[in-house]
């Protein structure tokens, strides 16, 4: 009994212990204000009401504090120790902080030290809010294939019950086979997702008469993946529409591989594909090979699109009578990669048209190698070709070599520049208004902010209006656009330090533990922003990729020292929409300053690209609704002052004109984006 009293007596003076330690480290709450919190004084605490005799005035008995054990609590600590001055915790900060209990960030952490993070992989990105692809929730096989999907396709055509409307993550393997006639329907498929996996592998082999449609499939989703590999391998007749596929899209990874395959017959479209999507990568890899009749029709394809990379290799080989029509196809693009290699090679009279191919777009890079090589009676057809707005680079080699002399391959009113034609048939070619872009009356700034024509919208690639704005618009009732600056990532969390600095910030460490296999959209996702991470700073810049909220902290206290408060701006509200401006005022009087801004970077964690911006003014403003002048926000803006070393390119400069050097280029801070700079 006595070793028992010891006991309790011995926990309480712990826990007393732990308390008076812990004082600091849990001030009073603050309200959840974005940036007021960090430029407000500190308002006195208020009066706690009274306690019972006896209970120590440690921490208030209404306000407890989060577990002292918990990743956040380690990190309010770390802060605590770090900034100077007793201000209020940013709320938009710390809702980013890890949300593991205590007893998951200890088990986490010791299989991760033990490398053996990766067998529960999936629990950890549960517990900890990250962001891991999805593994398919229904697999439809041969199982199901032979009795009931030609019954449920009917009911897909025509019920709203389908069973694909609605429907994520789906493994069709041996779907539909031989089936005769039939339809099957894709509504709304991992529409608005993040990380969907969908396989459609051995679908409709030698089905008769077999349609299929994918309607509003992986829109508006983050880091989709398909794969389509040999889907109706061997059909005949039936066709397929792919409409509104991966549209608005934050990066893409689309594999069509041995797709309508000795097809007979059959037709596919692709409408409205990748419209509006963010990065990514689709290949067409031996699609249609050997395919008879066959007609294939890609009408807005990537349309609007940044960055996005096609690949089409072996497409159409050795096909019959093989049909294919790019039209309006890249639009508007910003960057677009193209490749085509060994396309529609040892054809037979296949016919190819490229109709206002990658007009408008912005730079980009075409290759069109060995293609329509070893083909007979091929005919290939480029009109109005490479009109882009800011060329980019088209290169021709080995095209129609090889090829019976009755092909014909004709380019009509072909516009391009640095333009390479090596080892190119001498045979059955004709170019009819070539032009050279230098010598063309085309304005490479100006072209954006023109007066658009009726129902076509600025190129994506254009500085949307208000993105980037002058010093001397920040004044007290001027009415400006305000840009969309709705955070467009998934949701994540950053990782507490302790297992974040256990998993090597490499391509194939984080892609291994998360599951990103080569091909996958989360692969290039984890190879863009590793490779970002390790470029070289530009001049004059001091920058870092940090990992945890902590390393974020040093870096900024490194940069600044440790008097100071972090903003951003308070939410969205004005988004894409005429604003006014209500009272502005410069933090640090308005003088030049110093900065440290933080981007966010798409990762399976919360990974923050970090620069140091020297000689920069910062204000905060109200932001008021236009009609009634009502605050709706509070924003933060940036102007830098230094733009020297900026490309000629810049969005900023197509958006306001001059030159780098010239001006000095202003910006919101967008939601999830964070600004540090010195205590005001």
């Amino acid at each position: 009994m006595a070793s028992t009293r010891c006991a309790h007596l011995l926990t309480i003076s712990i826990l007393l212990l732990l308390l008076c330690h812990l004082t600091r480290a849990f001030p009073l709450p603050s309200p959840p204000s974005a940036s007021s919190s960090a430029a407000s004084p500190s308002l006195p605490p208020p009066v706690p009401p009274p306690l019972p005799r006896g209970l120590p005035r440690l921490i208030p008995a209404w306000s407890l504090p989060v577990n002292p054990f918990t990743a956040k609590a380690a990190f309010i600590r770390y802060w605590n120790r770090k900034v100077r001055g007793n201000r209020p915790h940013p709320a938009f900060l710390f809702a980013k902080l890890s949300p593991l209990s205590a007893p998951d960030a200890a088990t986490f952490s010791t299989l991760a030290s033990a490398g053996k993070l990766a067998s529960r992989i999936r629990d950890f990105c549960a517990a900890a809010s990250l962001l891991c692809p999805s593994t398919p929730a229904a697999s439809w096989s041969a199982a199901s294939s032979s009795s009931v999907d030609d019954a449920a396709a009917g009911v897909a055509a025509s019920s709203s019950a389908a069973p694909f409307k609605n429907y994520e993550n789906g493994n069709f393997s041996s779907y539909g086979n031989s089936g005769g006639g039939g339809s099957d329907q894709f509504a709304v498929y991992s529409t608005g997702k993040s990380g969907p996996v969908d396989s459609f592998k051995q679908y409709g082999k030698g089905s008769l008469g077999r349609n299929d449609s994918f309607a509003n499939y992986e829109e508006g989703g983050n880091v989709g993946t398909s794969s389509f590999n040999s889907y109706t391998t061997g059909a005949t007749g039936g066709a397929g529409e792919f409409a509104g596929y991966a549209g608005q899209t934050n990066t893409v990874a689309v594999t069509f591989a041995t797709y309508d395959n000795t097809v007979n017959g059959r037709t596919h479209e692709f409408t409205a594909y990748s419209q509006d999507a963010n990065s990514g990568v689709q290949s067409f890899t031996g699609y249609g090979k050997t395919a008879n009749g066959a007609s294939e029709s890609f009408k807005t394809y990537g349309n609007n699109s940044n960055t996005v990379a096609s690949g089409f290799i072996n497409y159409g080989q050795k096909a019959n009578a093989f049909n294919d029509t790019f039209a309006s196809y890249g639009l508007d693009g910003n960057a677009p990669q193209n490749t085509f290699r060994s396309y529609a090679s040892g054809s037979n009279a296949g016919v190819d048209e490229f109709k206002a191919y990658r007009d408008q777009a912005n730079v980009g890079d075409d290759s069109f190698t060995s293609y329509a090589n070893n083909a007979n009676g091929a005919a290939a057809d480029f009109d109005s070709y490479g009109k882009s707005t800011n060329p980019g680079s088209v290169a021709f080699k080995g095209y129609g070599q090889g090829s019976n002399p009755n092909h014909r391959i004709g380019f009509t009113q072909y516009s391009g520049e640095n333009t390479t034609f090596k080892a190119y048939s001498n045979e059955g070619v004709e170019f009819k208004e070539y032009q050279n872009m230098s010598k063309m009356e085309v304005s490479k700034t100006a072209a954006p902010a023109a007066t658009t024509a009726p129902g076509h919208r600025l190129p994506k690639w254009s500085p949307e209006p208000g993105k980037f704005f002058r010093e001397r618009d920040l004044m007290m009732g001027n009415r400006m656009p305000m840009p969309d600056i709705a955070d467009k990532m998934p949701h994540r969390a950053f990782l507490p330090r302790d297992i974040a600095t256990k998993i090597p910030f490499e391509e194939n460490a984080v892609s291994a533990l998360f599951g990103a296999p080569p091909g996958t959209a989360m692969r290039q996702v984890v190879a863009s922003t590793v490779a970002e991470c390790a470029r070289p700073p530009s001049q004059g810049e001091t920058k870092r990729c940090t990992t945890s909220a902590e390393d974020m902290l040093d870096f900024a206290v490194e940069m600044l020292g440790s008097n100071i408060a972090v903003r951003s701006t308070e939410s969205t509200a004005g988004s894409g929409r005429d604003v006014r401006l209500g009272k502005i005022t410069g933090i640090a009087g308005g003088s030049v300053t110093r900065s440290v801004s933080c981007h966010q970077s798409l990762f399976p964690y919360l990974v923050y690209y970090c620069h140091s911006v020297p000689r920069v003014r910062l204000y905060e403003a109200d932001i008021l609704d236009v009609d009634s002048n009502r605050k709706i926000n509070h924003g933060v803006a940036i102007c830098h002052l230094e733009t020297s070393d900026w490309s000629p390119n810049h969005g900023a400069f197509m958006a306001l004109g001059g030159k780098p050097g010239q001006i000095e280029v202003c910006h919101w801070i967008f939601e999830g984006d964070i600004a540090w700079t010195l205590v005001d």
